[in-house]
């Protein structure tokens, strides 16, 4: 043995002799990681003379991966590696290009590192994740990039979203395949679980997003739910006070639990008068909870009138003649009648509404009161020359107080009424029976008597067809207190001033009945003696 070691020194120093110094001292240049070591003198800071084996002088200098081996941690303490010599994967002596650390990025199993990506952190380029912003531990050597030194906590890649308002254990929340949504929350497990509408409200509106410097950052932790206010508002201005449970439920805030002991005197609407007993249905057609409109009677009650109230198209408000007491009978009184066109005076007072305003089943507001015949029919239309109806007003000659007074100046006719004329009806001159039926007669009347009072004397004082009765008789009575019998054919005198008219004017038969006969064509006195 001793002569083969022998044997050997004398080759290699043939060989040095034969070769440039450098050769001489080692096989091949060192990277540029390991250049630093270059010269005879550091040899042995990487070599053990005598033997082949460098992997205890590599651990020796490389502190980290045998800190991390010693702990079964990282690559090298993997099942793939942990045995092997360094020399096996990392050579040297290579040239100073030689990369001393190479492998497949793409074919390299990550779980042999003690890390295992899963979900994105598969598809997700080495570099996003290895690169010295990122560094946790300065455990390596290097001075430039390393595998080495990052932490395996979310946090020591990912920005706190939640700003250290949660705990930063992320994974109880979310995984690996993508941070929304967080597949890991149950929010049954809060303080606050999740029931009705609730379960369905995104949750962005109840933790809102805030925009702080550059970064968004959403709410978790520290909202306050002790009663609803807290993220509704209060409709009710706090008028049925803070517990909103009372009448609502998780549901659908429509969806009222009771109404039996609800005060709807705390409303804007207290309920008054007819409103009191009427089904909560006929107002709140859709739900309770909608809210509806009430300032004035129309928003909830058809316009019954039919907007004949109506003033540049909008109607006025119903309690101008109505109450909330009942319908009827209405406020509109008098007084405001009396305001229109048409006021109300004698017998109108004493008429019902309806007798005008509801004739044809339907109330109707929209009379003028201009003609009586808007109401009344015109009983006189066609009898009565314009002159005297006027426009069909019967205030020609009728009067409000009642219909059978009659305030019409008959001597705008021409035939002045007096004396008993002046007491008698209208309808003894103007209306006439005719085959059973009563006949009107104002146009055209003749002014003679015997137009209308027959002529008891058998046409005996006719001169030229007409009979003259003013000549004898006054409108006081019938009696003959004009006539004078001085100035007839025969002057009563002597004896005859004493005789009774009926001696001499006896009744006599005449074409159409017995007449007092008081024209003789014989006045002698053979003629009665």
């Amino acid at each position: 043995m001793r002569r083969f070691l022998e044997y050997i020194a004398l080759l290699m120093f043939a060989f040095r002799l034969s070769m440039p110094v450098s050769a001489q001292i080692s096989p091949g240049d060192l990277s540029k990681a390991h250049a630093h070591l270059d010269g005879i003198s550091n040899c042995t800071k990487c070599h053990i003379l005598g033997e082949k084996e460098t992997t205890s002088k590599c651990l020796e200098c490389h502190k980290e991966i045998k800190n991390l081996i010693s702990k079964s941690r990282g690559y090298h303490a993997s099942s793939d590696v942990k045995g092997k010599k360094c020399a096996a994967c990392h050579g040297e002596h290579f040239g100073s290009d030689f990369q001393v650390i190479r492998f497949n990025e793409k074919t390299f199993n990550h779980n042999l590192s003690g890390y295992k990506l899963e979900g994105k952190h598969a598809t997700a380029d080495c570099k996003s994740c290895h690169k010295e912003s990122l560094v946790v531990s300065r455990i390596s050597q290097k001075k430039s990039h390393s595998w080495l030194g990052l932490g395996t906590e979310c946090l020591n890649c990912h920005d706190d979203y939640h700003r250290k308002t949660l705990s930063q254990n992320c994974n109880s929340c979310h995984n690996y395949e993508a941070f929304k949504p967080s597949s890991g929350f149950n929010h049954a497990k809060t303080k606050f679980p999740l029931a009705g509408k609730h379960q369905k409200a995104k949750c962005d509106a109840c933790h809102k997003i805030e925009i702080n410097g550059n970064n968004k950052f959403q709410q978790f932790t520290g909202i306050k739910f002790e009663n609803c206010t807290n993220c509704h508002t209060d409709v009710h201005q706090n008028k049925f006070g803070d517990n909103c449970r009372k009448c609502h439920n998780e549901n659908s805030f429509h969806e009222v639990i009771t109404t039996v002991n609800f005060d709807h005197n705390k409303t804007d609407f207290p309920l008054k008068g007819g409103h009191v007993n009427v089904e909560c249905k006929k107002c709140h057609t859709k739900n309770l909870t909608t809210p509806l409109k009430y300032s004035f009677c129309n928003n909830c009650h058809a316009d019954f009138h039919k907007g004949q109230f109506n003033k540049n198209g909008k109607a006025p408000d119903c309690k101008e003649c109505h109450s909330i007491e009942k319908f009827t009978p209405s406020l509109f009184s008098t007084e405001k009648h009396n305001n229109l066109k048409f006021r109300l005076e004698g017998g109108h007072l004493a008429t019902p509404c309806l007798s005008c305003h509801k004739t044809t089943g339907e109330w109707n507001f929209l009379i003028n009161g201009e003609k009586c015949s808007g109401c009344h029919t015109n009983f006189h239309l066609g009898y009565i020359s314009e002159k005297f109806d006027r426009a069909e007003k019967c205030t020609s000659c009728h009067t409000v107080e009642t219909w059978n007074r009659i305030a019409f100046d008959h001597s705008l006719t021409g035939f002045i009424l007096s004396g008993k004329h002046f007491q008698a009806s209208c309808r003894s001159c103007h209306f006439k029976k005719s085959d059973e039926k009563i006949v009107q007669k104002f146009n055209n009347l003749a002014k003679n008597c015997d137009s209308c009072h027959n002529d008891i004397h058998n046409k005996q004082f006719e001169t030229q067809g007409q009979n003259n009765c003013d000549r004898c008789h006054s409108f006081n009575n019938w009696k003959a207190e004009k006539f004078n019998h001085d100035s007839a054919r025969f002057k009563l005198d002597g004896k005859h001033q004493g005789v009774t008219c009926n001696k001499c004017h006896k009744p006599a038969d005449g074409t159409k009945g017995k007449f007092i006969q008081y024209k003789f064509k014989d006045i002698t006195c053979a003629s009665c003696h």
